[in-house]
């Protein structure tokens, strides 16, 4: 038998989210740079088993049926594509949050992607890969490579990496889950169309650029969830803080610090204050898929 592959599956922050139009399909025409944090799933693949998916770790719980698991779907839809890719068994450890902005069901399906691409010798690049990503989910193709980049259209646009600063961060969710179809049932629309051109590198400049940016989804998601506004306004009143923002159509919230001994104290803190909530420090921009 062989032996069991590991991948990660980093959580997907967006630093920003405009909504440009609604596309005659139903969906959102979006603009969003997406980087991912160092807070990950972990799956692992044991090959030549029976397909099959064992889910366990502190979200486990809210990970719904097995069989609607993104993960056996990413599977199914790359088999769609390649009949002799490789299966078996998989193990997955859920540490992120379950419908919370983050990305996390995309993310695992992503890693599913990359594991069974291993098992069988199919290159990361090849376009069949990125088609099955997208048939998943319009988050999953961005999820594959796990590095910083703008996301376009419904997730199919992506534009090359980007080299971020590593920002110093704390990541805060209510435990409270919050659909992504419920918070665009509510959103009304944005009047500011600033589009994303050139992305700063080094860190207080780029701060200052997503000062200038927003997420377009956070009225929407605050009168869906009215605690999204509460932990915004309680993020901006933490020591160090540089700026705070909801993530993807929330209900988790970002902030960001000026180092990493700061976004600590601040969690720690901010813990000790909010103990019904995940709170976790965090450095975004180090991860990578294919670190």
């Amino acid at each position: 038998m062989s032996a069991p592959l590991l991948e990660k599956a980093p959580a997907k922050i967006n630093l920003t989210l405009r909504v440009l139009s609604r596309r005659s399909d139903g969906y959102h025409e979006l603009e969003s740079l997406v980087a991912f944090a160092d807070i990950a799933d972990t799956l692992t693949l044991q090959p030549d088993t029976e397909d099959s998916l064992e889910i366990g770790g502190p979200f486990a719980g809210k990970s719904g049926v097995i069989a609607d698991n993104l993960v056996l779907k990413a599977r199914a839809a790359l088999k769609d594509r390649i009949t002799d890719v490789r299966g078996g068994l998989f193990r997955l450890e859920k540490n992120i949050p379950v419908a919370a902005g983050l990305g996390g069901g995309s993310a695992d399906a992503a890693a599913a992607l990359r594991l069974v691409a291993r098992a069988s010798n199919i290159a990361f690049d090849d376009p069949r890969l990125m088609s099955a990503a997208l048939a998943v989910g319009a988050d999953v193709p961005v999820c594959v490579a796990s590095r910083a980049r703008v996301m376009r259209g419904v997730g199919e646009l992506l534009s090359e990496p980007i080299d971020l600063p590593v920002l110093p961060a704390v990541l805060v969710n209510p435990r409270e889950t919050l659909a992504t179809r419920d918070v665009f049932g509510k959103f009304t629309g944005s009047l500011d169309r600033n589009r994303i051109a050139d992305v700063p590198r080094e860190f207080e400049a780029f701060v200052e650029f997503l000062k200038r940016q927003d997420n377009d989804l956070t009225p929407a998601a605050t009168a869906c969830a009215p605690v999204v506004g509460e932990m915004l306004r309680i993020l901006q009143t933490l020591p160090g803080v540089e700026l705070a923002r909801m993530s993807g159509s929330g209900p988790t919230c970002f902030a960001l610090f000026g180092s990493q001994g700061d976004a600590i104290i601040a969690a720690r803190r901010l813990g000790d204050q909010q103990k019904n909530w995940w709170v976790r420090p965090t450095m975004i921009g180090s991860a990578s898929a294919n670190s």
